[in-house]
């Protein structure tokens, strides 16, 4: 701040240098000036010049410190009152932005809430000829055809939770209710809802459960292992894929294991990255880089962990990791 002041204020300080060096100048070539005097006038010049801009630098920067700590968070509270015209126009071009800004930001989150209950209508509305469709699928007599309308039903269906969830995610501490729930029975509806998918790719299960009673909240436990049982899936022809639960330092895990493609190791610590795909894969049309982003943000109000390890063409584990019996009391206040 110092070295801005002093840049900022050059100009006065050449001057005056020049009116002093000018003085010194005139002394030392005219006799009947005593030099030695000019020298001394000089010097209390000065002195009082150097005291002038101290009291100036913390009278004036006093105003731009406060600029320079603000925030930009559309509150003036922080900035200092002006006590220049400069500075009064400086505060009133800022409050004139400032209130510009709040009227847009208050009108774009009108807007936004306005297609959120829209698009959330919508995808409620749709659920209805789903459920219609779903019912006309089962009279299909023939067999593979059934099993493709299955398939694409599923599909729509998945992308339509997907994106509930993911509106719901805004508000998701105003949803939560955190009880004890049995990982068997949302292990087994989540399977329950993949069958026809499973069963035309060939994917069994294997499910070993020594853990069962788990504190969170059913629903958002449901979406977090509803896309890592549809990213084993995705990737996995034939196979088992191996859900097992067991307790590990006073924690209790939950493992979702598939023997699919895997994940390029490069690729691990950008999954949970909004959009991001495959570095290897770049041409795989299927993936939507959104269901591990959802996954981890609805994860982390529940406190819980997920951890991904995998191996290129020998498959992927998903960890899920409950908070500790410590950690609890947490989720409780919620």
């Amino acid at each position: 701040m110092i070295r801005n002041f002093l840049l900022e204020r050059i100009s006065w300080i050449l001057l005056f240098a020049a009116f002093q060096g000018m003085s010194l100048f005139i002394a030392y070539i005219d006799a009947t000036i005593p030099f030695g005097s000019m020298l001394y006038i000089s010097f209390l010049s000065f002195l009082l010049f150097a005291v002038f801009l101290c009291f100036r630098y913390f009278r004036e920067t006093r105003f731009y410190r406060s600029l320079e700590d603000w925030e930009s968070s559309l509150d003036l509270s922080e900035v200092a009152e002006p006590i220049s015209p400069f500075e009064t126009i400086v505060v009133h071009s800022i409050t004139e932005q400032t209130k510009l800004l709040k009227s847009e930001l208050s009108e774009n989150r009108i807007q936004l809430e306005l297609e959120k209950d829209d698009l959330l209508s919508w995808i409620h509305e749709v659920k209805t000829p789903l459920t219609a469709m779903q019912l006309m699928i089962g009279r299909v007599e023939n067999v593979t055809l059934k099993a493709q309308l299955n398939q694409e039903w599923l599909r729509i269906h998945l992308l339509l939770d997907q994106q509930l969830h993911q509106k719901r995610l805004t508000v998701i501490e105003n949803d939560l209710y955190i009880e004890q729930i049995q990982l068997e029975s949302i292990v087994f509806n989540e399977i329950k809802t993949m069958q026809s998918w499973c069963i035309q790719k060939g994917i069994g299960f294997d499910i070993q459960l020594d853990r069962t009673d788990v504190l969170s909240d059913a629903k958002w436990l449901s979406f977090i292992l509803r896309q890592l049982l549809t990213n084993a899936i995705k990737y996995s022809e034939k196979s088992d894929i191996i859900i097992k639960s067991y307790e590990k330092e006073g924690q209790i895990c939950l493992d979702v294991t598939d023997m699919g493609r895997g994940i390029n190791q490069k690729d691990l610590p950008r999954i949970f990255d909004k959009g991001f795909t495959s570095t290897t894969d770049h041409w795989e049309q299927a993936s939507t880089g959104i269901g591990l982003y959802l996954a981890k943000k609805a994860a982390s109000p529940l406190l819980l962990k997920i951890i991904v390890d995998s191996q290129i063409e020998k498959g992927t584990t998903a960890t899920l990791c409950f908070p500790k019996q410590n950690e609890f009391v947490n989720l409780q206040g919620m």
